[in-house]
């Protein structure tokens, strides 16, 4: 058995359909994909052993709504050395971040629930919080950009 691509998997603000996608690309690819990677942190699949140390590629799904959002996201791409936005809302924001067009009345309508559960003032897509190396858009994300990214990644770091 060869090297195997570190990955870690991690959702924020969003549907989670690209997650559900994902498992389906397993389901589909088990026997190609079990000598590749190796999960460091993917909750939907282990709920014990989940950690970021050692990841080569970090697939992150979702936006980034509030500071403690924030914080891990920062920890995720300290952690790791390649970081892939999954999906709309990790891409764009939208349409997690649909309350930054809020208009002025709705904004402090919700600003007591903003600052009771420590959200950002704004939703962001993950490239403005980190440097993101690859994205895959599309609600859920795009099936055939996702194992073209995948591919990459285990070409860039060796994994036969």
């Amino acid at each position: 058995m060869g090297k195997k691509l570190a990955v870690s998997w991690i959702t924020f603000a969003c549907c989670e359909d690209s997650s559900i996608l994902f498992v389906e690309l397993l389901n589909q690819h088990f026997f190609e994909w079990k000598d590749k990677l190796d999960f460091r942190y993917c909750r939907m699949l282990k709920s014990q052993g989940n950690d970021f140390e050692g990841t080569d590629v970090a697939f992150v799904e979702g936006a980034i709504a509030t500071k403690e959002d924030e914080a891990m996201l920062k920890m995720v791409r300290e952690k790791s050395k390649k970081v892939v936005a999954i999906g709309s809302c990790a891409c764009t924001g939208l349409p997690s971040a649909q309350r930054n067009a809020f208009d002025e009345p709705t904004k402090r309508e919700i600003m007591m629930i903003i600052e009771r559960f420590g959200h950002l003032e704004k939703v962001h897509p993950i490239k403005d919080i980190v440097k993101v190396d690859y994205m895959v858009p599309g609600c859920p994300m795009d099936e055939k950009i996702f194992l073209e990214v995948l591919g990459k990644c285990l070409s860039e770091f060796g994994v036969q």
